[in-house]
């Protein structure tokens, strides 16, 4: 079998899976955050951290829920690893440097998962299980909620409450992630990947000299770190390690992982805006643009130039000989077309348009189908601005899901797909114009400029993933980097909330002839017409310094 055939077949079989699980699953989610019951072990939490679950929350309420929070979960991680060194079950290893604790700190309670040290050389059990494990349940779970208040300010009327953070943040942990994860862990220890808390260990002689390897909980941490759209991997070298990602089964079956619940929310969305067609027109621009970027990235990977490539195949640096190029071009798009920032491969050794497409997917606010929350509502904020166009083109005040779009809420969703560029360009601009950070670039040209430029798009964008040249573990790219994860991750989230109360406190407006139908095939193609079009516009500069230029002169 050719390996091109092999890819495409990967590809079909994976959205089989995904197609087969989008009902069912969308369905459940959606009557997990509709439902008026509680689970004992949800009341017990509740009462735990003393919260009503039955109180209505309006929009300023619900974001203070979500910054204390998450504000607690950074500061409670920071000190986690400050303390390390006295900590039991730590390897061994030292507590962890202040930048590089912030760092971290900002990274998993993001979601982001970006990693400037060798996991399996710095963190000890404790840190790993106790702390970033912990944020990668939650993390993901503060998505979802966001996501699930903005449906809400579109399916309710007259009313500014948005439900109960709490509420959400518990049930999408319980009663979502941990049983989905739970479920992924057992695959993937029967697949063979590992599952201790063994100590460090010389595992065989090599070139004369011994080489260690300590134990982790990893396939519940790499369970939950695809789920839940994390990515930050026990080990240094993440996906591509055998003890994460045993065997091309297992490949496809993070992929799927990564996936299910950013496309499956499509569903839930639908059923709770009572409206299943408009779920499916937001999942069709989803999958329109993951398979355009899966068929480009797996094009230009397994384009022919020269004898080496053919003798290979395709472009195989950087590649895992178990997965090849089309499981590693899958892999690599679905990470940076979500919030997961995982990998199989290196994408520092892609092409230079390949890494492009990486930087680009990431770039477009990893709306197809994004993080697990983040993903549907950052392409929720893309259909406001979408009815937004079109009412301009026939002079029509724009409407979405029997609401109207006036001043207030298209200056929200404006702000919000403005962050992210203004943080990313910004923090690029200053590490190139200054001379310390440039250091840290292992190359020069527009392949060492791509390196910073994929930092702080990865960061501000909640990634994770990374361009391997950059020696990021530095006082600059650690704050800098922190910096942009948080403001990336939190001041959208206050523009996505606002956005929220405005819709609920609206009464509906009911459909006319002149209405645009937002679910049929025409919206479709507009929405995706106008999130390349902005993306373009905003990073195209950029781009062309970088991946763009390697690219042409390859």
């Amino acid at each position: 079998m050719s390996p091109v055939l092999a890819g495409v077949l990967q590809l079909l079989a994976l959205v089989a899976a995904l197609a087969l699980v989008h009902i069912p699953l969308g369905n459940y989610m959606a009557r997990v955050y509709s439902s008026d019951k509680h689970l004992r072990v949800e009341k017990w939490i509740y009462k735990g951290i003393g919260a009503n679950p039955d109180t209505e929350m309006r929009w300023h309420a619900y974001l203070r829920g979500v910054l204390a929070f998450s504000a607690a979960g950074v500061l409670f991680l920071y000190l986690l690893q400050r303390l390390q060194g006295v900590l039991p079950g730590s390897l061994g290893f030292a507590s962890i440097d202040p930048d590089q604790a912030f760092n971290t700190a900002a990274s998993f309670v993001t979601n982001t998962n970006w990693q400037s040290y060798y996991g399996e050389q710095a963190m000890g059990h404790v840190v790993q299980t106790a702390g970033l494990a912990v944020q990668n349940f939650v993390s993901a779970a503060v998505g979802m909620a966001v996501a699930v208040a903005l449906v809400r300010g579109f399916a309710r009327s007259r009313t500014g409450e948005l439900g109960n953070f709490w509420a959400d943040l518990v049930r999408g942990t319980v009663r979502i992630l941990v049983p989905v994860a739970a479920i992924a862990a057992v695959v993937l220890v029967a697949c063979g990947a590992m599952q201790n808390f063994s100590g460090i260990h010389e595992v065989g002689q090599f070139m004369g000299g011994s080489q260690q390897w300590n134990g982790g909980a990893v396939a519940s941490t790499e369970a939950i770190k695809e789920v839940g759209t994390n990515g930050g991997g026990i080990f240094n070298a993440n996906s591509a390690h055998p003890f994460e990602n045993p065997t091309p089964f297992t490949n496809l079956f993070e992929i799927f992982l990564i996936l299910v619940i950013p496309f499956s929310l499509t569903r839930t969305f639908g059923v709770l805006v009572g409206s299943v067609k408009q779920g499916y027109a937001i999942l069709a621009t989803m999958v329109t643009i993951w398979i355009g970027f899966t068929a480009l990235m797996m094009w230009t990977e397994f384009a022919h130039r020269g004898p080496a490539l053919e003798i290979a195949g395709g472009a195989m640096e950087g590649k895992e000989v178990r997965f090849g190029v089309g499981a590693s071009s899958i892999f690599a798009v679905a990470t940076t077309l979500t919030s997961t920032g995982a990998v199989d491969s290196f994408h520092s050794s892609f092409t230079g348009l390949g890494g492009g497409i990486t930087m680009l997917g990431m770039m477009l606010g990893e709306i197809a189908p994004g993080g697990v929350g983040s993903g549907l509502y950052g392409m929720l904020i893309m259909a406001i601005i979408a009815v937004f166009i079109a009412g301009l083109m026939v002079g029509r005040t724009p409407e979405y899901l029997g609401k109207k779009i006036g001043t207030r809420e298209i200056k929200l969703a404006a702000l919000y797909i403005l962050v992210t560029p203004t943080l990313v360009l910004v923090f690029t601009a200053a590490a190139m114009a200054l001379p310390t950070p440039g250091n840290s670039m292992t190359n020069s040209g527009a392949h060492g400029f791509s390196e910073i430029l994929y930092a702080y798009t990865s960061g501000a964008n909640n990634n994770g993933s990374a361009f391997a040249g950059l020696n990021a573990d530095t006082q600059w790219f650690n704050t800098t980097i922190g910096l942009a994860m948080l403001l990336g991750r939190f001041i959208p989230m206050v523009f996505v909330l606002a956005l929220a109360g405005s819709l609920a406190e609206q009464k509906p407006v009911p459909a006319t002839a002149g209405t645009l139908r937002t679910e049929k095939p025409l919206f479709t193609g507009l929405l995706v017409g106008a999130i390349l079009i902005i993306t373009g516009l905003t990073y195209f500069p950029a781009l062309a310094l970088g991946p763009l230029a390697e690219g042409m002169a390859a």
